[in-house]
């Protein structure tokens, strides 16, 4: 498979806090991979470097072969293509539905008006919110601005998209309308990080499987192997937490 994005000794600090200590690994397309660990351990941090909403401290970011961080690709041009899906849902609250999906296409990427909401329709009724295009996001449940959310990364025609924690906000009942539209999109192929805290997504959608501790990748492989059979008694007790309940 084509490795998409490359991650190598990527480290970050914040002052004299290590946050990130020498991850590496890679993105290949069609990869649903679920990063997971205790809060605190670098996760975000992790996703917010690769989106560069963070800058990393040390180490290389390279997106097909070119270092993000040493500036070998157009800052704007990565971003269109490593799409970010917030656990805030980061909408903007005085534009409709459409307007929010409509505004980056045309703003970043320089879209027609048409071709743009043309494209945000076909996002938003595979989200299933075709019947919300009017509505302001203060109209909506926490579930379904997650769903604009989603159709809003999709809109800009992302290689990626990187999930932060994208169920944590919502009440429980709205949980799982937003993993349905990710399981889609998992199955169409999409290529998605996902930092999650939903363990029954991780182990039924990903191919793999990222356990992080203090800042590292304690373990990583197919979801069989974290789950049925972790190698790492940090991964075992971390994993029995969820398994008691």
């Amino acid at each position: 498979m084509e490795t998409i994005l490359k991650v190598e000794h990527l480290v970050k600090t914040f002052g004299t806090n290590e946050v990130l200590k020498d991850i590496d690994f890679n993105v290949s397309k069609g990869d649903v991979i679920s990063i997971i660990g205790s809060s605190g351990s670098g996760k975000s941090t992790l996703l917010r470097c690769i989106n560069m909403l963070e800058e990393a401290t040390g180490g290389r970011i390279l997106y097909h072969g070119k270092d993000i961080l040493r500036g070998e690709i157009d800052e704007d041009t990565y971003r269109t293509k490593v799409g970010m899906v917030f656990q805030s849902f980061n909408l903007f609250n005085n534009y409709t539905v459409l307007e929010n999906c409509i505004i980056g296409q045309t703003h970043v990427l320089k879209r027609g008006k048409e071709e743009a909401k043309a494209k945000a329709l076909k996002y938003l009724s595979k989200v299933g919110m075709e019947l919300y295009i009017n509505a302001k996001p203060r109209q909506l449940s926490g579930g379904q601005k997650q769903r604009v959310a989603i159709a809003r990364a999709l809109a800009m025609d992302p290689e990626i998209l990187l999930f932060d924690e994208p169920t944590s906000a919502l009440d429980p009942e709205m949980v799982g309308e937003v993993l349905d539209v990710m399981m889609n999109l998992a199955k169409s192929g999409m290529t998605m990080l996902v930092v999650t805290h939903e363990m029954a997504f991780a182990r039924s959608v990903s191919n793999r499987v990222v356990y992080m501790a203090d800042g590292r990748i304690e373990e990583e492989g197919s979801p069989e192997e974290i789950f049925s059979s972790p190698k790492s008694q940090r991964t075992k007790d971390f994993l029995s937490r969820f398994n008691d309940k």
